[in-house]
């Protein structure tokens, strides 16, 4: 039995981006539960009105096809049948169909992890915003220096012309 709760930053490698959403797969969720994937589907089944399909939908053949090309998906799953996939809500919805403490644990780890996830984008799209910024900044300070040195060429290019040819 797997005990030990675990920590977000293990736990961002197992989600996924599908259909525009972080995803959790039913076979990744149950491990982490402690439980048989098997158990973990039917115990939503039991209680599928409880999982809307915000909540939690079945991949397609081509998504599944397209994940298990992937070497990471593919090497942790060797199940022929297509998974279902988990959005944040979904999850935060098992621990109340899986009703352990483990579930609970495991719950709050994962919403750490969306969390963290969510906080990450967000600085990347700060740092996008400040590095754009930036270069229009800095594009305007470098189009005056280019100037300046346009124009210190063309001064030298007409004073060379106006100086006289030969000894005087």
């Amino acid at each position: 039995m797997n005990q030990i709760i675990p920590k977000p930053e293990n736990l961002a490698k197992l989600v996924f981006l599908v259909r525009g959403e972080k995803v959790l797969l039913d076979a990744d969720l149950a491990g982490l539960y402690d439980v048989a994937t098997k158990a973990l589907n039917q115990a939503v089944k039991r209680n599928l009105d409880r999982f809307p399909a915000d909540f939690m939908f079945q991949l397609t053949p081509e998504e599944w096809e397209g994940m298990r090309s992937q070497t990471v998906t593919s090497s942790r799953r060797k199940i022929t049948a297509i998974p279902y996939a988990f959005t944040e809500q979904g999850v935060a919805m098992l621990s109340s169909v899986l009703r352990s403490q483990r579930a609970v644990e495991v719950n709050i780890a994962i919403m750490r992890t969306f969390v963290q996830l969510r906080r990450l984008m967000d600085s990347n799209r700060d740092l996008a915003r400040r590095i754009e910024a930036m270069e229009t900044r800095y594009d305007e300070q470098f189009s005056q220096v280019f100037d300046a040195i346009k124009q210190l060429i063309s001064e030298d290019k007409t004073r060379k012309a106006k100086r006289p040819i030969g000894f005087l």
